[in-house]
């Protein structure tokens, strides 16, 4: 009761009374461990995805997107509710009670396995502003119950704020009755995936106030495995000819495909009801591509760390009447944007909540000009992979096809400028990236000054958001830069 009455008090500071009458339809669709360029529209050459390509070509593509976190929950809870990690004290996936993080040279901090409620999402907010909310597919960020992936039953999406939501694996792998067969699939047939008939279903509900759709996809996060056979041998030799292993990479193509026409399903729906124009369409993924499969090139690194491969993502926005079609936009955002973003859509003001993120609106609507330089940070005080850890690749590189070891990190990007600060070593590297996109040149000893400004600028800014560090274990002291 007390939560209830907290986050109302919040939702009524947010929303006006006069919010416009005319209200845009939200969707938002979130993939799983896309890489920055898997898509063919961002300079993909393994897989084809004629409808993103054409969801980008007729509204807006950002190239310097970047999700919250390098990692699935920490990322998924920045952008319910426009706060980063850091504040959020969720910077890593959830995980069951009593697991604990593993101690190596540094104690990271104690897992957080639940979206806190007293939290406003924007399930919260929307439902406030009297949107229909739905949302469908891969939650994460609650402790896991019944099994991997599980939804809360005291924190799942209907505990902040999903009027409607569907709990089902659809046609990725992870599903219990992932029982087909080859042959069972003919040539341009897909699977059927329930997580999609659902977002549609929800979209043809007959309803007079606007709706809110959160489509969350397990595509393509691992297992890899697909089973349309025509798919597979579709991308074999293209697969066989690229760079990474070809078994590998040609289940993926496939699996980024059947990702595509499932979006390519979810459009014709909106078309067919005739919702084109009233709508707002979001598309982007969680982190970066997995170093196993995604050709992330020439960009460094990949899921799980801070280089720019880790957590540069695709980010497309369709608007009509907003978004000019074809347009580009090259300013630094980021997932943690989404919040401030729908709430001014929806007619809001949500500066009470001391949300990090900034409304994208303007940048939508072609007015970057006064779009002021802005620090995005990263805070990621763990270790990673948390199994086989010694032996994880040693270094990160570019393309490794191949798990690295992720230490304790945090980064920092204003402007052109990126750095990074990690835990053990006290080390801290300095990139350009409008030269150095692939941060192959470390500029912090050639750049003294520029490296200890943007170091106390990332140290104040995690201060303020009240970040947790990993611990020396012989003193129980914050290892901070």
């Amino acid at each position: 009761m007390l939560r209830s009455v907290f986050v109302l008090f919040f939702l009524c500071l947010c929303l006006p009374a006069n919010y416009a009458a005319e209200k845009t339809n939200i969707v938002f669709i979130l993939a799983d461990d896309l890489g920055w360029k898997d898509l063919a529209c961002y300079g993909g050459t393994l897989a084809e995805t004629p409808h993103l390509d054409q969801l980008a070509s007729e509204g807006m593509k950002f190239t310097n997107a970047y999700s919250p976190a390098p990692i699935c929950s920490a990322s998924r809870a920045a952008i319910l509710t426009g706060k980063t990690p850091a504040r959020l004290h969720f910077e890593f996936v959830t995980k069951p009670t009593g697991v604990d993080p593993p101690f190596r040279q540094l104690q990271p901090p104690a897992y957080t396995r639940d979206l806190p409620l007293k939290e406003v999402t924007l399930g919260e907010m929307l439902q406030q502003a009297d949107y229909a909310t739905g949302f469908f597919g891969k939650w994460h960020v609650s402790e896991h119950f019944k099994g991997y992936l599980g939804w809360s039953p005291t924190h799942g999406p209907k505990q902040q704020g999903f009027q409607t939501a569907v709990e089902t694996f659809g046609s990725h792998p992870y599903a219990k009755k992932f029982d087909w067969k080859p042959g069972d699939f003919k040539p341009d047939t897909f699977p059927p995936d329930a997580v999609t008939d659902s977002a549609i279903a929800f979209l043809k509900q007959k309803r007079e106030e606007p709706f809110f759709l959160y489509l969350s996809y397990f595509h393509v996060h691992t297992p890899v495995r697909s089973p349309t056979d025509w798919l597979v041998e579709k991308y074999r030799d293209k697969a066989a000819a690229g760079p990474g292993d070809a078994k590998r990479r040609t289940h993926y193509g496939a699996f980024i495909e059947t990702l595509d026409h499932y979006v390519g399903q979810v459009l014709a729906a909106l078309d067919e009801r005739g919702l084109r124009d009233s709508t707002l369409i979001v598309f982007t993924s969680d982190n970066g591509g997995h170093p196993e499969y995604a050709d992330n090139g020439p960009l460094r690194g990949s899921k799980w760390n801070l280089y720019e491969a880790g957590i540069r993502v695709p980010f497309v926005v369709r608007w009509p009447k907003h978004v000019q079609a074809g347009s580009i936009c090259t300013k630094p955002v980021s997932g943690i944007d989404l919040f401030p973003t729908f709430c001014e859509v929806a007619g809001g003001n949500c500066s009470q909540l001391n949300l990090d993120g900034k409304s994208l609106v303007p940048l939508c609507e072609g007015k970057s000009a006064n779009w002021p330089t802005r620090a995005l940070t990263w805070h990621f005080p763990y270790y990673h992979p948390e199994k086989g850890y010694k032996k994880a690749k040693e270094t990160i590189g570019v393309n490794d096809f191949a798990v690295s070891k992720t230490r304790p990190v945090s980064a920092i990007r204003v402007g052109d400028s990126k750095l990074l600060q990690f835990y053990e070593s006290r080390k801290r590297e300095l990139y350009d990236l409008r030269s150095d996109p692939g941060e192959q040149h470390d500029l912090s000893n050639s750049q003294p000054d520029r490296t200890a400004h943007l170091g106390a600028q990332l140290k104040q800014m995690l201060q303020d958001m009240d970040a947790r560090y990993p611990t020396d274990p012989f003193t129980d002291q914050p290892k901070t830069n």
